[in-house]
């Protein structure tokens, strides 16, 4: 890992993801990309030859795509929920909260390539995770909004 490299924590899903994503990259689509390109080339003119360009290009977003993955992946600090024991919401933590319209919200803080607002996964960075982080049941934090802010209370953290 690079000296100044910023650990990219993780849970244990997440590591799984990226590795998933990473094979499935390299050893299906890359190798199907390349034999398309291959095929391309054997037809001649490469200038007007829609495949051949086509298939170049996706060539080179799927190794860009690699080396991000790579980079994620050698930065990762894996950090499984399960196996914290603590009071305050801390990487993983499933925090229960209600809101000023007394809302109940279930968010879990996971590594910023986890993020999935629509099942309630928030990143340790985001507003809200940068809110919670540290805080008890039945603190009362502030979340800071693009236009406002809105204080809400933990009521529950769990660890799963």
């Amino acid at each position: 890992m690079a000296q100044n490299a910023q650990k990219n924590y993780m849970t244990p899903t997440g590591l799984k993801r990226l590795k998933d994503e990473y094979a499935d990259l390299m050893h299906k689509e890359r190798p199907q990309v390349v034999e398309t390109v291959a095929w391309a080339a054997s037809n001649g003119d490469l200038s007007e030859n829609a495949d051949y360009q086509y298939g170049k290009r996706r060539l080179r977003e799927i190794d860009s795509r690699l080396k991000f993955l790579l980079d994620r992946l050698d930065a990762a600090e894996v950090v499984d929920p399960a196996k914290i024991q603590s009071q305050k919401v801390l990487f993983g933590a499933t925090v229960t909260i209600t809101n000023e319209e007394d809302e109940e919200i279930i968010y879990q803080i996971v590594g910023e390539d986890e993020v999935d607002p629509k099942v309630g996964k928030i990143s340790w960075r985001s507003p809200v995770g940068k809110a919670l982080l540290g805080k008890h049941v039945d603190e009362v934090t502030t979340i800071q909004k693009p236009a406002s802010t809105e204080e809400v209370v933990i009521m529950k953290i769990e660890y799963k």
